[in-house]
């Protein structure tokens, strides 16, 4: 969702960037071309009865047209972008080409009757005059126009297109980071000296007791420190492999906890290679063993199970705690860390809840397959 928004955030920054500097543009020639057509009136008039060479005649003509076309013409095509560019994108250059018409009709016309009244054009003269510089006002006047228009709309697409690429670039690494940061925050809790000498202790007392067993833990803490560091690259794992890892993990903590601890694994077989963020189930039974089973001194039960259903894939840890307020989990908690990657990944689609039915509590974790 969050990516949506930056998209249409960007989108809506270059959009008034791009207008912006099409009104800055119009503004510019709003003073500047009317003061360079009186000084250039004001010459004329001052001559008096002194005859214009034919060059010159046609330099003021030309001045003036141009002046009296590209002001209106400027300040249309600037009113279609803001209006229509991105709600109409197929018909604004058919838009611009029909206001160039029109402005370059009305600019003629004014400027014969300007010419007429300096007396550069006779009286008798207005409308040859208008037919006969109107074909080349219209044809400048929309190559000009569609041209600049052309130019400036590829060129805002260009930019959008690059800073849209951007901030996918942007967002793709802040999903890196944030996978980074949920396997060093994992290896770090499994490598936390209470952690660590609570299961070495262990082991040491299994040793001469049960010396399989022991060797046996010495692997799932090996497997469960490999597999925090070596999670997919691309973001997503099967979930045989996470389930593998959420095994050692609770066998781990039995060897702490002893009967205290007892769980049960229920998901289909059929969903082993889907592909789930690594160790988000992890996540949620390392909540339950912390804060449900250390904090009781009758231990508790944990359930984990899964489902799918139209696409979507849920997975269910249930244990006997009196739940918790998703809003009280703050960015830099564990869970806090995979709802900013459920968002990454799925976008809206992934979603964390947690219910609470009878003396059970249920966090669920879902999202597209």
């Amino acid at each position: 969702m969050n990516s949506h928004l930056n998209s249409a955030n960007t989108r809506a920054s270059v959009v008034g960037s791009h207008n912006s500097k099409l009104s800055a543009t119009f503004l510019r020639l709003l003073w500047i071309a009317p003061a360079v057509a009186l000084l250039c009136l004001g010459l004329l008039l001052s001559m008096g009865h002194r005859k214009l060479s034919e060059s010159g005649v046609l330099l003021v003509m030309a001045f003036v047209y141009s002046v009296l076309i590209s002001l209106p013409s400027a300040a249309a095509l600037t009113f279609i972008s803001h209006r229509c560019t991105e709600r109409f994108p197929r018909l604004v250059l058919v838009l611009d080409a029909l206001v160039l018409l029109c402005t370059a009709t009305c600019g003629t016309l004014a400027g014969a009757l300007l010419l007429q009244l300096v007396g550069v054009v006779h009286s008798g003269d207005y409308w040859s005059e208008f037919h006969s510089s109107l074909p080349i006002s219209i044809l400048i006047s929309l190559i000009v126009g569609l041209g600049i228009t052309s130019f400036e709309t590829m060129r805002f697409k260009l930019q959008t297109a690059t800073l849209e690429l951007r901030t996918k670039q942007v967002e793709q690494e802040r999903a890196y980071k944030l996978l980074a940061e949920a396997r060093l925050s994992s290896l770090e809790s499994r490598i936390h000296p209470h952690f660590l000498f609570n299961t070495l202790n262990s082991i040491a007392a299994l040793i001469p007791s049960d010396p399989a067993r022991a060797e046996d833990t010495v692997g799932k803490l090996a497997s469960l420190l490999r597999f925090s560091l070596n999670a997919n690259q691309s973001g997503l794992v099967p979930l045989s492999q996470e389930l593998k890892i959420v095994r050692d993990y609770l066998e781990i903590e039995r060897t702490r906890f002893g009967a205290r601890l007892s769980y049960k694994i229920a998901v289909p077989e059929s969903l082993a290679d889907t592909r789930v963020p690594p160790l988000a189930l992890q996540s949620l039974v390392e909540n339950s063993v912390k804060h449900v089973v250390s904090q009781r001194s009758q231990g508790a039960a944990i359930q984990i199970a899964g489902s799918s259903d139209e696409g979507r894939i849920r997975l269910e840890v249930i244990d006997d705690g009196p739940g918790f307020a998703l809003d009280a989990i703050t960015p830099d908690h564990g869970l806090g860390n995979l709802i900013a990657r459920l968002e990454l990944l799925f976008g809206s689609a992934g979603q964390l809840e947690v219910s609470r039915a009878g003396d059970k509590t249920t966090v669920s974790l879902s999202f597209p397959v």
